[in-house]
């Protein structure tokens, strides 16, 4: 019969508030892709320019000036200290999208498999080797198999940026807080549509992660690897 692994209390964590480990840590982006991060993208080429002007303004704004400038420093980071990176994007396994949710399919949103939108944004290009998860649901742990990767990978601290802050990452945040990794959200990685959104979220998931923003993490890294 198989021993089993037994681990008590004390040699588990008691607060959220860990430094990283960069043997255990990996980032995740979510959703950073033509898609939805772009102008011409699936999710916005039919919306007319007065409103991405005006609904869309602070958005894009955000997305130029602090979120993708923010995920391309990590993404330096992290390669650095020699940490995984994955991303996961919104595509579907099929041209049709026959395999989507049915959330997304009630939504009308299908990036078909192999398509320009479900691409990674260039600012960011996923490396040779490094792993692009496609999903087809809100949560990344609903529909794809990243938590059997994760493990295999030795990952048990997950740092996550990216879009849109109140809907996919937050279901991200919270999927992995309740399947046992401890979670690091960077607040000025992501994007929502308005601030208010973007500070609500933060306040209704801050049970579920720590909260911390690039330039600390940054500071944290280099600390942990040296």
């Amino acid at each position: 019969m198989r021993e089993r692994n037994s681990m008590s209390t004390t040699e588990l964590p008691t607060t959220r508030e860990v430094p990283l480990n960069p043997k255990r840590a990996a980032l995740l982006f979510i959703d950073v892709q033509n898609f939805c991060a772009r102008r011409n993208g699936g999710e916005f080429k039919d919306v007319p320019d007065a409103e991405i002007c005006g609904k869309y303004g602070y958005y894009f704004d955000r997305l130029k000036n602090v979120a993708i400038p923010n995920m391309r420093r990590l993404q330096v980071a992290f390669r650095a200290a020699g940490m995984e990176v994955l991303y996961t994007t919104i595509e579907s396994l099929t041209r049709d999208g026959r395999d989507r949710s049915l959330d997304y399919k009630i939504t009308g949103f299908n990036v078909p498999k192999g398509s320009w939108d479900g691409k990674v944004i260039d600012e960011i290009a996923p490396g040779d080797d490094e792993i692009v998860l496609p999903k087809s649901s809100s949560s990344v742990f609903v529909s794809t198999h990243i938590d059997y990767v994760l493990r295999n990978l030795g990952v048990k601290q997950l740092v996550l940026a990216g879009l849109v802050t109140d809907q996919c990452v937050e279901s991200a945040v919270r999927d992995a807080c309740d399947l046992g990794y401890l979670v690091t959200l960077v607040p000025d990685a992501c994007a929502t549509y308005s601030q208010d959104r973007h500070d609500n979220s933060l306040r209704v998931i801050k049970g579920y992660c720590r909260q911390v923003d690039t330039d600390a993490l940054i500071d944290e890294i280099g600390r942990c690897s040296g």
